[in-house]
């Protein structure tokens, strides 16, 4: 079946024309998040690039008539760093075995735990996709492929082509049309109500203002006092961050949300969101999301991230009537804020049948701990 198309790899997305990457995209959904302009602010900002350990090779599938019908954004990766789907032990199982699981091929938006499409074509060529895209990881030896963060359909034709599928566990906000914060507030358990409005109330009595940003509103010197926040974070943990201060000027402004806490006037700390429409391709319906992803502080102020990384994002997604708010990857005390456990998942292959055997093994057992943990976790709603 795969026979018919023809496979060729892109070491830059540039060496792809926008319009043809954005039109299959918008097919598998049309997020923002696996936009041309996003994937491409990783690579002219030198964040993704070999340096950094990720080999940009995106797969271009077309027909004997040179017709695209398929991209997948691919790179070779020397690390398993930045992307919030953890194989380490599988690694560290391959050296001790006396060989090389690196470099592997990732496919998956860099730096991003979001859900979201992988294989960007046409619902009618999405199991070719997958065929092709296995056929093709084993053309060139390494040791394995790893697709994070897929959507129900996707991840069906995946395993169907041969894939392992994994697990995850995230916390997601989800608008019930509320019609302020306070109206969410009610609908929450009496102990959640009381610990959100003690940490709010910590804020205020710091005097910290907060302000919320969206697209054009963010200038210059909001993207520079965000960075340094954000870089703070990374040196606190003794790392350097993953994304350069170029990749916030070449994203698109429309999709970015900033709120900041300011003292005296004076910015104290600031969180990232970005914004996003997708539509399911499983049931056609569309809808508008908001993903958590950095925050960081120049002043330690008790609870501030909850107030800039959680409330404040909610009261804007009651305001502007946002669908679901993502927070990242992990985090069970977003429960105490309002959000509810999900189910994420991936799909892997690896090469070697005796590791893949392993690995499928282990994911049963990770599978059966992860319903056990999500079952044993309380909403925070009233019943």
């Amino acid at each position: 079946m795969t026979e018919s198309i023809q496979i060729r790899s892109l070491d830059r997305i540039d060496d792809i024309d926008a319009s043809t990457w954005d039109e299959l995209n918008a097919f598998a959904g049309g997020s923002v998040l696996s936009s041309h302009r996003f994937l491409s602010a990783f690579e002219q900002s030198n964040s993704v690039c070999p340096a950094t350990g990720w080999q940009a090779q995106h797969v271009v599938m077309q027909d004997d008539q040179d017709r695209v019908l398929a991209l997948v954004p691919m790179y070779a990766k020397g690390h398993s760093y930045g992307e919030f789907v953890f194989d380490w032990a599988w690694a560290d199982a391959y050296e001790r075995a006396g060989l090389n699981y690196y470099p592997k091929w990732l496919c998956a938006t860099p730096f991003t735990p979001v859900t979201g499409a992988r294989l960007l074509c046409a619902p009618a060529h999405r199991s070719l996709a997958a065929q092709a895209l296995i056929k093709t990881v084993k053309a060139t030896k390494l040791s394995s492929l790893h697709v994070l963060y897929t959507n129900t359909l996707e991840q069906d034709a995946l395993i169907d082509a041969g894939c392992l599928a994994r697990h995850h566990t995230q916390f997601h906000w989800f608008n019930q049309g509320w019609p302020s914060f306070d109206a969410f507030l009610a609908q929450l358990t009496q102990p959640k109500r009381k610990k959100i409005r003690a940490e709010r109330r910590k804020v205020a009595q710091a005097a910290v203002q907060c302000i919320t940003k969206s697209a054009d509103e963010i200038k210059a010197s909001d993207w520079d006092f965000f960075y340094r926040c954000y870089a703070n974070t990374y040196a606190e943990r003794g790392n350097p961050p993953y994304l350069k201060r170029e990749f916030f000027d070449l994203i698109d402004p429309a999709c970015c949300l900033l709120t900041m806490g300011f003292i005296d006037e004076q910015p104290v700390a600031c969180a990232l969101l970005l914004i996003d429409s997708v539509t399911d391709p499983a049931t056609g319906k569309a809808s508008k999301r908001i993903y958590g992803r950095y925050w960081g502080q120049i002043k330690h102020i008790d609870c501030l991230h909850f107030e800039l990384a959680y409330y404040q994002p909610i009261e804007w997604a009651i305001e502007h009537q946002i669908d679901v708010f993502e927070g990242g990857a992990q985090g069970e005390h977003k429960i105490a804020r309002g959000f509810t456990p999900v189910q994420t998942c991936s799909a892997h292959w690896l090469a070697h049948s005796g590791f893949a055997q392993a690995v499928a093994d282990y994911l049963d057992r990770e599978k059966n701990a992860l319903q056990g943990y999500e079952q044993s976790l309380t909403s925070p709603f009233k019943a």
